[in-house]
């Protein structure tokens, strides 16, 4: 009787408070939750590397530990180590920089310490910037596509470490959009720019220690050189795992990337970037809203939505796109009512972001022949290679591409599977 009493009890707060409650699905989607520890949860035990160096630090505001202190609090203060010189990547050490803003050089106002910037006129430390560390530390957020630079910050950066005989140390963090799919053409030599240096997939399906060991291992730094390379590991992290499922705090790893949902569209809708499409910069749901003054959002939603792109639908939306200095300063079509779609994922495990992302440039591009423009230099970095935007144009068949594209990911998972650190 007490034990139904109880269930009662429990039966009428599930009803009158739900939100105090996880659905069976939600469960299923959230295991192991708060267990996960990032390679600065784990730093201290490997001080030995560390005590009574001159540290350098590669970072930005995404280098959090579970008990919310940045690694240079963690370093300076809690650890006593002595840190010399700050590293900045794309959107600077504070992470308030727009895409794509050079960022010049200046001082940590708190630690009197001097912050470089890899971002700006230089994208790989110097010499004078090097001269006064012992080794070198990277800990910046991911996102787990090809092109975002922060990839390329880490490897010129091991680039100059090995150069001029500096250990690297990488603090490992999950990659967001899980460890397990992996999707998209290779990179093709001929495209290598810093949004894009390495012949990997738009989803590489890997973590910034595992990349960081990939490059190295792969002889893929400058002249063959071999970085002396050291991963700090996550703990408890398992491949299948999205953001949600760490237990981590999300912290936007750049000014347009406000959440999970942004980054599991990110590998696809990014591509509108090398259009004349809004990608839903100057909202404040960049990439899950796309359009253009000159679309129609009905017809072109419905379109889309035949397609059945696994995993998402369209719904209709209108947009204004404004300006917002940290986000989007002077966005595509400001102040200009836009009319387009708003990206709905119904299930992130059958969704295929990047082709996704080509369906629906395609589908402009067939809609919109008069209006529609590409920034065709943009567009083919973004993608790795020219085949996709000449299949579009010539009205190819895209499935026969997207089925060699799958030939050489087996390949990639070849190599890739000699440089996965976690197995579960």
């Amino acid at each position: 009787m007490k034990n139904i009493f109880i269930l009662l009890i429990f039966i009428i707060i599930s009803i009158l408070c739900p939100e105090n409650f996880l659905s069976a699905s939600e469960l299923s989607r959230h295991p192991d939750q708060k267990n996960v520890k990032t390679g600065l949860d784990n730093i201290e035990e490997y001080l030995n590397l560390l005590t009574g160096k001159r540290i350098g630090i590669i970072t930005n505001h995404t280098a959090y530990n579970v008990e919310n202190q940045h690694i240079i609090d963690v370093f300076t203060k809690k650890l006593k180590l002595q840190v010399t010189a700050l590293f900045g990547p794309e959107h600077g050490i504070r992470g308030d920089e727009a895409a794509g803003e050079t960022i010049g050089s200046t001082l940590d106002p708190s630690q009197n310490i001097p912050i470089f910037s890899l971002y700006g006129q230089v994208r790989k430390p110097t010499l004078e910037m090097l001269e006064n560390i012992d080794i070198l530390v990277f800990d910046i957020q991911d996102i787990g596509a090809r092109f975002y630079t922060y990839i390329y910050t880490m490897s010129l950066a091991m680039e100059a470490a090995a150069e001029h005989r500096i250990p690297f140390l990488v603090l490992d963090r999950p990659n967001p959009i899980n460890g397990i799919q992996v999707e998209g053409n290779m990179l093709e030599p001929q495209f290598a720019t810093f949004v894009g240096l390495y012949p990997i997939p738009v989803r590489h399906g890997m973590t910034i220690g595992e990349l960081a060991t990939l490059i190295n291992e792969e002889n893929w730094l400058q002249s063959e050189i071999k970085a002396n390379l050291t991963i700090i590991p996550l703990k408890n992290w398992q491949r299948a795992f999205w953001f949600d499922q760490t237990g981590l705090k999300f912290i936007k790893p750049s000014p347009n990337i406000p959440d999970l949902d942004t980054a599991t569209i990110y590998p696809g809708l990014c591509l509108l970037e090398g259009t004349n499409v809004s990608e839903g910069r100057g909202t404040f749901t960049p990439f899950i809203l796309f359009g253009a003054p000159w679309m129609d959002s009905n017809s072109l939603c419905d379109r889309l939505n035949e397609l059945n792109c696994a995993g998402v639908e369209f719904e209709p939306a209108v947009f204004t796109p404004k300006s917002i200095p940290e986000m989007a300063p002077d966005p595509k079509y400001k102040n200009e009512k836009c009319n387009g779609c708003r990206v709905i994922v119904t299930d992130r495990e059958q969704l295929q972001a990047y082709w996704t992302g080509i369906q629906i440039v395609k589908t402009i591009y067939d809609l919109y022949p008069d209006k529609f423009e590409w920034r065709t230099q943009h567009f083919d970095r973004l993608c790795g290679s020219a085949s996709v935007r000449d299949a579009i144009v010539g009205h190819l068949n895209l499935k026969e591409l997207k089925i060699l594209w799958e030939k050489n990911l087996e390949k990639f998972l070849k190599m890739r599977d000699k440089y996965l650190l976690y197995r579960e």
